[in-house]
């Protein structure tokens, strides 16, 4: 059971007595978030982070870092003028943040209810996007975010995990030339990728981690920004898992993207070639995660998203494989492994 103690005490120092409290949906995170609702007729929300994923206990030295990602991001965000929720209190030692109520309208939700207004809504989280990476463009010295990176171990190592667990896992094990071969192919798709620029990245900028307030989108869930390609972000939101878009939809985004950006003919396409690429390596790796959230942390919901990431990797090898040696024979290796999805 939770302990809402403290999240009451930090309410009181911070607004005034509490009303109600009432738990809330979340996601593939073991992060725990409940609404307050205020004497007063005002909201806020809870987010409880459990002490094994408490970021001074797993991952920084408390000593060196007092803040966590979450709370250092959120504010340098803010500081270049990303809309993210409203900081309102915070009881680190008790694992308890007290942050903005933006509502349960994310861009998901928004879009089902008024699909009118998708093209809309995607032109401006493109736009958005390129206009807080100019922004993110220069990191504070000894920022969290500058300090990991989506480099080629970690790139490769996602790729693996698609073998792992969107492969061996789900019996579809390759044959031992072809590991070999997927192997090698993900070391140098991993090592291409990771040896472009990068910049502030999101890393999960996508329909379920942007709530729309107003007209504003407000980014959340960015704790685990790093440092990546700048089309990284564009392929969660435009290659995203739980929506489906077709190619006229997905160009004019990326055109929206490239506007924003002020890029110049030569760099767009070299944008698309890079979409394309970190599209095979996304949504591998997606697949892969999908099927371990099930088997290790006990939650199916996410098992319908393997069959759209697949063919979003499908539909990005039909556009390179042709030029691409490496990855020909990627498709070749998927084909045989999965051949109701390739």
């Amino acid at each position: 059971m939770l302990d809402t103690a403290p999240l009451e005490a930090l309410v009181r120092r911070a607004r005034g007595g509490v009303q109600a409290l009432t738990p809330m949906p979340g996601g593939a995170s073991t992060r725990q978030f409940v609404r307050v609702a205020f004497r007063d007729g005002r909201s806020a929300v809870g987010m409880f982070v459990p002490g094994a994923d408490r970021p001074e206990e797993s991952v920084h030295d408390v000593t060196a870092r007092p803040r966590w990602p979450f709370l250092e991001i959120r504010d340098l965000l803010e500081q270049r003028g990303v809309r993210v929720p409203k900081l309102l209190g915070e009881d680190c030692e008790h694992g308890w943040l007290l942050v903005e109520d933006l509502g349960d309208e994310t861009l998901a939700v928004r879009i089902a209810t008024r699909p009118d207004e998708r093209a809309a809504l995607y032109t401006k989280a493109a736009s958005d996007l390129a206009r807080g990476q100019k922004a993110l463009s220069g990191l504070p010295a000894g920022s969290v975010v500058g300090g990991r990176s989506f480099d080629a171990d970690l790139l490769y190592w996602e790729l693996e995990h698609f073998r792992e667990w969107g492969l061996d896992a789900r019996g579809k094990r390759l044959s031992a030339p072809d590991r070999a071969r997927f192997d090698a192919i993900a070391k140098r798709l991993a090592a291409r990728i990771g040896a472009w620029p990068r910049g502030f990245t999101h890393r999960d900028y996508q329909s379920r981690n942007l709530m729309v307030v107003g007209g504003e989108i407000v980014w959340i869930d960015f704790q685990d920004a790093l440092l990546g390609p700048r089309i990284y972000d564009m392929v969660a939101l435009l290659r995203d898992s739980y929506q489906s878009f077709d190619a006229e939809f997905v160009d004019a985004r990326l055109t929206d993207y490239a506007d924003a950006a002020g890029l110049g003919a030569e760099e767009r396409d070299t944008m698309r070639m890079e979409f394309d690429l970190v599209t095979i390596q996304r949504k591998l790796k997606d697949a892969g995660r999908f099927v371990f959230i099930d088997h290790v942390k006990g939650n199916p919901s996410f098992l319908p998203y393997i069959e759209p990431s697949l063919r979003a990797v499908r539909g990005a090898l039909e556009r390179v494989a042709k030029s691409d040696a490496d990855l020909a024979e990627l498709e070749g290796i998927l084909h045989r492994a999965l051949p109701e999805a390739f």
